[in-house]
């Protein structure tokens, strides 16, 4: 938001600004559709039906969600990319479809993430944790490593092969001298609860999937790949104070338009995304399940995919990881 436009938002009543930015963007849009990649009741869905159910309060009143599950979330951005860019059809996605799939799917993936696509701009960023079941000796990172390295080996599991806990785990294992055997897992609740069983040794999850377990006291959260420890879990350290500074990973969500959308397109969305996520139930909603709202304007959006992009590079092609393409 140029900065005259921002004072004038900070300035006016924000009810009033939310109204205008939400009329201005369903004028622009007319009938909306957030295509989502993943099936209902993900945390990725329950996202996007956040923002929309605040976009329709501000205006949007005919937009609706798609869900096109499949293809680790690449589906909807490949539904997404034919589409005309006039702002009737965006994808709220996570950032690892747009950062990290360029280098795992090379040859394969039906998209380009800068050039099929108008970044628009964040929705919200979260962490993801380790954490072990609460009858496991280690208490800090420290001492799981510590204990790790007595194992052979040490199963654990990521929400996804080839997601970005997946390759936290990977680049922690390499750095702390571990032999880490990663299972795959489709989804986090199931990786939980073998957790809990004792089937898996650790996970890596997104952290709003664990906090429950964890304040219950059946699962001990050892580190956050957050840059700094959340107000809501001072007692949980971060990765780069236990020791692996590098391991500052937060996946965002974030708003993208088709290839080519007008400036005045992605600007009535951005407003609008900007008035929805001030409002005190995205902010409320989010917090519930460990998540923190973040917006971005679009030119330093387009910037964060391409830096972000150029770092998971490396980091993949340590790994090893090879999907089945």
């Amino acid at each position: 938001m140029p900065i005259g436009r921002r004072a004038a938002f900070l300035g006016m009543g924000g009810a009033a600004m939310a109204a205008a930015a939400g009329s201005s963007f369903a004028q622009n849009a007319r009938t909306g559709r957030a295509i989502v990649g993943f099936p209902p009741g993900g945390t990725a869905d329950s996202v996007t039906r956040m923002y929309v159910e605040r976009l329709r309060a501000l205006g949007a009143a005919q937009m609706v969600v798609d869900n096109r599950p499949g293809a680790g979330g690449r589906l909807a951005l490949e539904n997404l990319k034919p589409l005309a860019p006039d702002g009737t059809a965006f994808v709220i996605t996570p950032a690892s479809m747009l950062t990290i799939y360029p280098h795992l799917y090379a040859r394969t993936l039906r998209y380009d993430p800068l050039k099929d696509f108008t970044p628009v701009s964040p929705v919200c960023v979260f962490p993801f944790g380790l954490a072990v079941s609460s009858k496991h000796p280690a208490k800090t990172l420290q001492e799981f490593v510590a204990w790790g390295k007595t194992r052979t080996s040490v199963d654990w599991a990521s929400p996804v092969p080839g997601s970005m806990p997946h390759f936290i785990g990977t680049e922690l294992a390499r750095m702390a001298g571990l032999n880490m055997s990663h299972i795959p897992y489709r989804g986090s609740a199931p990786a939980a609860a073998d957790l809990l069983s004792g089937t898996l040794q650790a996970v890596i999850l997104p952290l709003g999937e664990m906090t429950a377990f964890h304040r219950a006291g059946e699962m001990r959260l050892l580190a956050i790949s957050s840059p700094q420890r959340l107000p809501r879990l001072q007692e949980v350290p971060t990765f780069a104070e236990s020791g692996f500074p590098e391991l500052v990973h937060e996946e965002w969500y974030g708003a993208v338009l088709p290839g080519g959308a007008a400036p005045a397109t992605v600007t009535a969305l951005y407003d609008a995304i900007v008035a929805a996520a001030a409002t005190p139930e995205i902010k409320d909603a989010l917090t519930r399940i460990d998540i923190s709202p973040l917006t971005v304007e679009p030119g330093a959006f387009r910037e964060r995919i391409a830096r972000e992009t150029a770092t998971w590079g490396p980091i993949v092609a340590a790994s090893g990881f090879k999907p089945d393409e």
